[in-house]
């Protein structure tokens, strides 16, 4: 199994030095071109999300209670993915922008542009730090390699893999990846089911892990509805979305393969939460990492080969995607302004530079302690309460304008700062952070609607 996995990794690294024969400008290497088909858009979608926190955060989550414990992922996640098809594909496809920065730039000019660009870039590390350390708890499962050797192990792959073949080599990889992820998942289940003795292994789950509604008190419904806005809405002024919409040959191509992402996400990640649940309840094993724990102690090596293939797969081919998104932020919004100088040669070589900041500063913070799910949640808060309603607001309200779009981004963002991290109200933060984000950007829009 462990030179099964080397020369998977070997493989992978293999198609990042062949992308990078591809890439001419740094348009290439940010958007693959803008020439991805139906099929290499969506599985780029799909892959870019289906990560550690769909297969190992939400599948320990959900042990502790059903799927009302993971209604932030992968219910929200699957949410966010058509909402984004149906608000948001088309109005900026139809800008021609290299980044999500450049949105900002062109509706409220180069200040908020560098504000905005800033919020997005700090709200990667975390997903990124996420993706490390599920690479390390695996790769420490396979080999025995100690936890921060295995991490290393990790940032170098995805390293290589990004830096030398950028959208081209994570669109292709994704390709590869997603079929691999399908596949092993979907074994896993069957080879689980099979031990649990068929269909009615369900029937020992209890009826009240299948509910999506929290029990009506004010703690469970605080939490339910911070969990459901904080990926649903707040991924979706997301640089990883934009980068695969731009990325795509045309708007209808961009717009389908966002609803079929979406929809093939829920299913595909529906599957490893049924399947720690007949682990739990069905075979009577449950421990800190059910998942790993019980392919580890209770399959055959072919299974185990199978499974980890999988989840490296999904690890990899998200921690690359959500390492492109900030670097292309960096590179293209604010390393010109800083130099002075903006070409495609010197876009692709900030780009280049940029990938390898990123990656270094998330590797710092993957050995910070954080959970994998609390990790990727927090990424996806910072963006729901600086940026979502300057963005919406910029497409649909015409009133909207830099000062509102200021406003919001520092009022949503320090609201949720000072309440999550100084008050302690870990929920609550989120919610208030939202409704002030929407509210200054309304108010200050309309009190000064002139400038």
């Amino acid at each position: 199994m462990i030179w099964f996995i080397f020369v998977y990794l070997l493989f992978l690294i293999g198609i990042g030095v062949f992308s990078k024969k591809l890439i001419k400008s740094g348009r290439d290497y940010l958007l693959a071109g803008q020439s991805l088909p139906l099929s290499l858009s969506t599985f780029a979608l799909f892959a870019t999300w289906f990560g550690s926190e769909t297969i190992l955060g939400a599948t320990d989550e959900v042990l502790k209670g059903g799927f009302v414990k993971v209604i932030e992922e992968p219910f929200g996640a699957a949410l966010c993915l058509i909402l984004a098809g149906f608000l948001i594909v088309k109005p900026i496809y139809r800008m021609g922008l290299v980044t999500f920065g450049d949105f900002f730039r062109v509706k409220y000019g180069e200040k908020v542009e560098i504000l905005a660009t800033l919020m997005l870039i700090i709200s990667y590390f975390g997903w990124i730090a996420a993706q490390y350390v599920a690479f390390g708890l695996i790769f420490k499962t396979i080999t025995n390699f100690s936890f921060e050797v295995s991490i290393l192990i990790g940032f170098f792959v995805v390293l290589i893999l990004t830096y030398l073949g950028g959208m081209w080599a994570i669109a292709l990889t994704d390709f590869i990846q997603t079929i691999v992820i399908i596949f092993s998942i979907l074994f896993i289940f069957f080879e689980v089911l099979l031990l649990a003795g068929g269909f009615v292994a369900f029937e020992k789950i209890p009826p009240s892990y299948y509910s999506l509604i929290p029990d009506f008190n004010y703690k469970d419904i605080v939490m339910y509805l911070a969990g459901l806005i904080t990926i649903s809405l707040g991924s979706i002024p997301g640089q990883e979305l934009f980068q695969r919409y731009m990325s795509s040959k045309s708007e209808d191509v961009a717009f389908k393969s966002s609803i079929l992402a979406g929809f093939m996400y829920l299913t595909v990640a529906l599957i490893p939460l049924f399947t720690v649940l007949i682990i739990k309840f069905a075979l009577e094993f449950e421990t800190q990492n059910t998942l790993i724990d019980y392919i580890s102690l209770h399959t055959n090596d072919y299974v185990k080969t199978v499974f980890f293939a999988g989840l490296m797969s999904a690890v990899l081919s998200t921690a690359s995607a959500a390492i492109l998104a900030p670097s292309a932020l960096l590179s293209n919004n604010i390393l010109p302004k800083i130099f002075k100088t903006f070409s495609e040669s010197t876009l692709l070589t900030f780009s280049r530079f940029s990938v390898l900041i990123i990656s270094v500063i998330s590797l710092i913070l993957a050995f910070s302690g954080e959970s994998i799910y609390q990790l990727v949640a927090t990424s996806s808060i910072i963006t729901l309460v600086s940026l979502f309603s300057p963005f919406i607001l910029g497409i649909y309200w015409s009133k909207s304008n830099k000062v509102g779009a200021a406003a919001s981004i520092v009022i949503g963002f320090v609201s949720w700062f000072v309440v999550n991290f100084i008050v302690g109200l870990e929920y609550e933060a989120v919610l208030l952070g939202f409704v002030l984000n929407v509210l200054s950007m309304v108010f200050f829009s309309t009190i000064f609607k002139k400038i």
